[in-house]
Parts: structure tokens; C-alpha cells; sequence
């Protein structure tokens, strides 16, 4: 994370949100500078001294640009709200605080299937993270297993198309059918577990400098990465949020903060707004703007899925996210796109809709939000609420196939009467951390503390 990697992704972020970064790329390039990695964040080599300080400079100019986009996509809380429907925009997270919140009949089952179906997807798409869209079709057609309806495996894929698109080098040990045993870790699934520990510890009033300090105690740094380790690395140097999320961070609107999003969601079963104001004070120590939208959209879907309520389905859940993104963002577009592309597509191959997607925004870095959450929804929208469908769809999609598929297991799993034993089974209701407390867990254990949590003031 040093400032010679770090300028080329502000370039790139510069000129998606409007700021005109050609002065400061040309002064860069031309002193022997390099434009951001395509899929790799770092350089393999430390920059020269004088190269690192002209970094540190050109971030600072980048980052005294003023934003066109800023009208269109609020960053402070009450500029985010004041974008919010009438019916909801009221309430804006509100609620009076009784010794015991009541939570919707059912909860628990819900909130196990959730647990176990972010785990399923989050193990799906953990092989083949960081292949491009090509290598995922390529591997699944070769074993047999497209359109994709199982866990990868490198049985009867050829020795030569698995030098073309190996596995990632992380994963396939754990995340191959002919190797899961038990879920690994993953950063998709220690967030959630953070989170859960940060209600624990905070209680659903936490600031965001309480998640730092939790943080701080709890996650070592090298289990983060992009947004999460320059705000991690923020923190070490004194700053305080919302700083965390705004010095030298170019990754400030990828996925990170929509990967932690779902317990906001699972803690405020029927309640989107609260959800989303938990979801933001939380994503604000890493992320702004689309990356915090992204964020918002996840725990209201949540919320509304997780209420159980009648009538309710993944297409209300769906219209409960979008409802609480600024509608004129970057990302209510894309996520807006997703969901019409897939219901024309309805009858037809979910390969014409990730197509459509990468089309449209295959220009953005394989982890920004705007692009995944796109096609989360896509595949939500498509898969009808079906879990198979959901989990497999979003990882066929490719960019961030073990978080897009966490995501999705997740949401799919609240509004599933089941999840399919053949993908809980090789997890064998047991989950693998480094945070503190929860290593070996079950899912069942964790939607017992999840509901405890729905249930306190």
C-alpha cells in the first residue's frame, strides 16, 4: 500500500467519478510512474524515494479536485437520507428502544439458513476469485458443470486449461469439491463475524470509531486488504474516521464495506432503514460514496428478507435496498440495469445477462461495488428466489466470485424454505476464523447469538 501502487488506482477512481486526472497522470508517466495493475494491487518492486514522494504529492492534487458527481452522490448521512422516499424517510433508522426488541416468529431458521448459505457461496466462488470471465466458463464446461450447478473440481479439466486459469492458489486446497471439509476462512465470512462481535461489544449504537477500535483489538492487518488495510494502516497513524476512509485510499468505493453489510441486516429483521443506518456507520471507517451505497443497499435487502413477512419475496427485498441508495448514484444505475436486464432475460441463458453486465461496466476494477453489486442483483433477480440458481449465478458472473456468491447465499438462504443438503453437508456446520472466539463455530450457534442480538435494544 505504498504511495507508488496507490496513485494509479486514484487515477482510475479520479476519472470514473468525473475528475479530470489527465495534468497529474501525464506529470506521473512522464517521471517513470505506472498506471494501476489490472487485477494485483501491489508492485513487485519498492518505488525510488524521489518517485514515492512525487506519489505523496499527486495524491493530495488528486484528491483537491472538486467531484462533478458530488450532488448526485452524497456522502454525509442527512444528504443520504434527504434522497430517501417519503414512506421511508421518516423513520431514517429511528425506533424507540425497549428493554427487548420483539423479533419476527422464525427468525432463528432464517438466520441459520443465511450463515450457511453465505459460507456456500462464499466457498463456490473462492476457486476461481480473480479468473476473468473466460477461465470461469472454461474450467465449469471442462468438468461438465455448466451452466453452473456445483462446486467446482478439477477432475477431468485438462492439464493445459488449468495452466491457462489455475485456481486461486488460496483456495483450491480448501474450496474444490474434492477438498472442502468444513467451511475455511475467508475475509466474506470474518466480517460478519467482526460484526456480530462489535454488537456484542458496542451494542447497535457503535460509532465508527468504536469498529476501528474493534479492529484494532481484534482483526490482524493481514487479514485485510484494499480499503480495509489503508484504513487499517489510517488508524495506526492517528487519523479518525471519516479520515480513515478519504487519506490515500483509492479502493474507497470497491466491495469491502458491502461484504460486511449483512448482520446490519440480520440484526433489524423487517426494518430496512435502522439497517441501513447501522450499515453506514460501519462502512464509513473505509469507504464513501458507491462503496458506501453498496453497503446500504445490502443491509436494507436484508432487513426486509429477514422479516419473514408475508407476501414478502427477493424481489421485495431488492426494491427495500434500491430505495435507500441515492437514486441518482453511479450505483442505483447499475444496480437498476441488473435487475431490468435479468428480468427480460427471464426465460432465457443468464450468460446473456453477466454479457450485458461486463459490456456496460467491465471498465471498472474486478472489486469495485458498482459492477458486483449490479450483478448480485442480476442474479437474485434471475434465480427467482431459487438457492441453487442464486449462489451459482452470481459466481458465473466472475469479478468478485467468493463475495458475490457470499452475498447471495445470503439473501437467497433468508427467503429459501431450504438449502439443499448437498452443499451444507461438505461444510459440515463448522466454520473456520482467526477472529477471536469463533473459530470451529456452527451456524447454528451463530444464528442463535445473530437472533440475541436482533432481540436486544
Amino acid at each position: 500500500m505504498q504511495p507508488e501502487d496507490l496513485i494509479g488506482h486514484e487515477l482510475r477512481q479520479a476519472a470514473q467519478d468525473g475528475r479530470d486526472p489527465e495534468p497529474v497522470r501525464r506529470v506521473w508517466l512522464a517521471a517513470g510512474g505506472h498506471e494501476a495493475p489490472a487485477r494485483a494491487g501491489a508492485s513487485p518492486a519498492a518505488a525510488a524515494a524521489e518517485l514515492r514522494d512525487l506519489a505523496v504529492r499527486l495524491l493530495a492534487d488528486l484528491a483537491a479536485l472538486p467531484s462533478p458527481s458530488a450532488a448526485a452522490e452524497p456522502q454525509s448521512w442527512p444528504a443520504v437520507t434527504a434522497t430517501w422516499p417519503r414512506s421511508i424517510r421518516g423513520t431514517r433508522g429511528a425506533r424507540p428502544h425497549p428493554a427487548r426488541r420483539a423479533v419476527p416468529a422464525g427468525l432463528r431458521r432464517r438466520l441459520e439458513r443465511a450463515w450457511a448459505g453465505r459460507a456456500v457461496g462464499c466457498v463456490l466462488g473462492k476457486p476461481v476469485e480473480k479468473l476473468p470471465l473466460d477461465g470461469i466458463r472454461a474450467l465449469a464446461r471442462a468438468a461438465g458443470n455448466w451452466p453452473l450447478d456445483d462446486w467446482f473440481t478439477e477432475r477431468r479439466v485438462p492439464a493445459e486449461l488449468l495452466a491457462a486459469y489455475p485456481w486461486n492458489r488460496r483456495s483450491a486446497a480448501t474450496s474444490l469439491a474434492e477438498n472442502i471439509d468444513g467451511a475455511p476462512e475467508d475475509d466474506d465470512l470474518n466480517y460478519p463475524l467482526l460484526n456480530l462481535l462489535l454488537l456484542q461489544r458496542y451494542g447497535r449504537r457503535f460509532t465508527p470509531a468504536d469498529v476501528g477500535r474493534l479492529w484494532l483489538d481484534e482483526l490482524p492487518a493481514g487479514r485485510t486488504f484494499t480499503a480495509e488495510r489503508v484504513a487499517y494502516r489510517n488508524l495506526l497513524q492517528g487519523l479518525e474516521p471519516p479520515a480513515t476512509a478519504t487519506h490515500h485510499n483509492p479502493f474507497r468505493e470497491w466491495i469491502g464495506a458491502l461484504i460486511r453489510a449483512d448482520v446490519h441486516g440480520w440484526t433489524n429483521p423487517g426494518d430496512p432503514a435502522a439497517a441501513a443506518a447501522q450499515a453506514y456507520r460501519d462502512a464509513t471507517l473505509t469507504h464513501t460514496g458507491n462503496g458506501v451505497y453498496a453497503a446500504l443497499f445490502i443491509a436494507a435487502a436484508t432487513a426486509e428478507a429477514a422479516g419473514g413477512r408475508a407476501g414478502s419475496d427477493i424481489h421485495t427485498a431488492l426494491r427495500a435496498g434500491l430505495a435507500v441508495v441515492p437514486p441518482r448514484s453511479r450505483l442505483a444505475e447499475a444496480v437498476g440495469f441488473g435487475i431490468r436486464s435479468a428480468r427480460a432475460a427471464r426465460d432465457a441463458d443468464f450468460d446473456l445477462v453477466v454479457d450485458r453486465l461486463h459490456a456496460r461496466y467491465g471498465h471498472y476494477h474486478w472489486v469495485h461495488a458498482i459492477p458486483n453489486t449490479a450483478l448480485i442483483a442480476a442474479a437474485l433477480t434471475h434465480a427467482d428466489g431459487d438457492f441453487t440458481h442464486s449462489v451459482c449465478r452470481a459466481v458465473s458472473g466472475g469479478w468478485d466470485t467468493d463475495s458475490n456468491g457470499a452475498t447471495a447465499g445470503a439473501l437467497a438462504g433468508l427467503v429459501a424454505d431450504d438449502i439443499p443438503h448437498r452443499w451444507t453437508a461438505p461444510l459440515k456446520n463448522r466454520l473456520a476464523t482467526t477472529v477471536p472466539g469463533f473459530d470451529g463455530i456452527g451456524f447454528d450457534t451463530l444464528a442463535h447469538l445473530t437472533a440475541q442480538e436482533a432481540a436486544r435494544p
